[in-house]
């Protein structure tokens, strides 16, 4: 599982779930200004502040600092969709990281 750092903006990797931080999920609808995964992998995440999807990520990093919690989830910008077998083990594992999210915003 990918989180992303409410500070930095930055991906981290966590494989073994009993080392994941706590973290914030957000339930959301796409629209045509999505940032996504590809977008994050950028060495200067400059242009994605930039982009005005930016928005939702970065509103969302802010409630998540604001309640207590370094790390987001948000599935646009976590799953690599380019890879079919990472799209299949994200599907089946989404219900169980929408329920160990400490919180859930919409």
């Amino acid at each position: 599982m990918r989180l992303i750092s409410t500070e930095s903006l930055m991906l981290e990797s966590f494989v073994d779930d009993r080392k994941r931080p706590k973290y914030a999920i957000l339930s959301h609808a796409w629209d045509e200004e999505e940032i996504f995964f590809a977008d994050m992998q950028q060495d200067d995440l400059e242009h994605v502040k930039k982009d005005k999807g930016c928005g939702k990520l970065e509103g969302t990093c802010r409630q998540a600092r604001k309640d207590g919690y370094d790390w987001i989830w948000i599935d646009s910008c976590c799953i690599d969709k380019s890879s079919s077998a990472e799209l299949s083990e994200a599907i089946n594992a989404m219900y169980a990281w929408c329920r160990e999210a400490q919180i859930c915003y919409v």
